[in-house]
């Protein structure tokens, strides 16, 4: 994609009809219920594997974006959000499928920069559609997306618009990486912080994201969006001090700045915190003025980190307990020990 389309806003907000294409994963759920209470008429299309506690009236349509798309034949909505793809194939089908629709939005991901090799990245940065090392996992990723991006702009033109978010975080995240503060804050003592206070944190709240994805299909907005927060830019020592007056609690924090160390132990990211070196050096520093622009706000960071300690608080017991943690509590007393 060689370029960023120009924002076209038509300032219409009336009811529309909105086709999610997932539903029942992280984003899914918010965004539903979001378009629900702001009175659109929503369906869903996924596989039927996955229940998840939606409003009533949410049309559900069962089928595979791997080349089950019947469901969707015959049928149009005024917006169209795309979700749940990382495989290219899968949104040539879906775009094919839907072309007669009024607007589509693909959630991709800043992982299209990858590797950030400066810092303050934008949206008319390039991106790669081919893998120079089909072995690096996130270049991998962050292709495919690419490759997924130029389907949508290609089959919608302005009526297409691209979101990229940072990492996600908030209520009914499922990869534990940003949990990991709000729980291990809780917890209090010493705590290890990977990395130095001066060091750049980026996240956004699920709940952000799926306001700002709806405000984009309501305004007819077009073009390519880094959705990330806060609001303003970031230390590690500014997240931290916020979080722990957000759950009123006082631990012990002990700084580990020995990259090698860290790396050696598997260490490299605790959300929103990324070991910013080689290949992700401007990973944490993406501007997103033009999603600011666009109407994307953040709520407070203490908000989401208060708001996700409480969901997690909330799931069974043996979901806490196997939680995936980004810093194991024996490699933790490890690196404590040698402070």
């Amino acid at each position: 994609m060689a370029a960023v389309a120009t924002s076209r806003v038509s300032g219409s907000a009336a009811p529309m009809t909105v086709l999610v294409l997932g539903g029942t994963g992280f984003i899914g759920p918010h965004l539903v219920r979001m378009a629900v209470e702001r009175g659109h008429r929503v369906s869903i299309f996924t596989r039927g594997r996955r229940q998840a506690d939606l409003p009533a009236g949410v049309e559900r349509l069962v089928g595979d974006r791997d080349g089950k798309l019947e469901a969707l034949d015959g049928r149009k909505w005024d917006a169209v959000i795309d979700d749940s793809a990382t495989n290219p194939d899968w949104v040539r089908q879906s775009t094919a499928r839907l072309s007669t629709s009024g607007r589509y939005l693909f959630t991709s991901s800043t992982g299209v920069y990858y590797p950030y090799l400066r810092r303050g990245l934008v949206e008319a940065d390039p991106v790669h559609t081919e893998a120079a090392d089909p072995k690096d996992g996130s270049e991998t990723f962050g292709t495919r997306k690419a490759t997924c991006e130029a389907i949508v702009v290609k089959a919608f033109g302005d009526r297409g618009a691209i979101v990229r978010p940072t990492y996600i975080a908030g209520p009914g995240d499922p990869t534990d990486r940003f949990t990991y503060w709000p729980v291990r804050l809780a917890e209090g003592g010493d705590v290890l912080v990977p990395g130095a206070p001066t060091d750049p944190g980026q996240f956004i709240d699920v709940r952000d994201l799926a306001a700002f994805m709806l405000t984009l299909v309501e305004s007819g907005a077009s073009g390519i969006f880094n959705a990330i927060g806060p609001g303003a830019p970031m230390t590690m020592e500014r997240f931290l001090r916020e979080a722990c007056a957000a759950l009123d609690v006082s631990p012990h924090l002990t700084w580990f700045g020995d990259e090698a160390v860290l790396a050696a132990r598997g260490i490299d990211g605790v959300v929103p915190w990324i070991l910013a070196r080689g290949k992700d050096l401007g990973h944490t520093t993406v501007a997103t003025t033009r999603a600011f622009d666009a109407g994307l706000r953040h709520r407070p960071i203490g908000d989401t980190v208060r708001d996700t300690l409480a969901w997690f608080r909330g799931l069974p017991a043996e979901r806490q307990a196997n939680a995936k943690w980004a810093i194991p509590r024996d490699v933790e007393r490890e690196l404590l020990a040698r402070r």
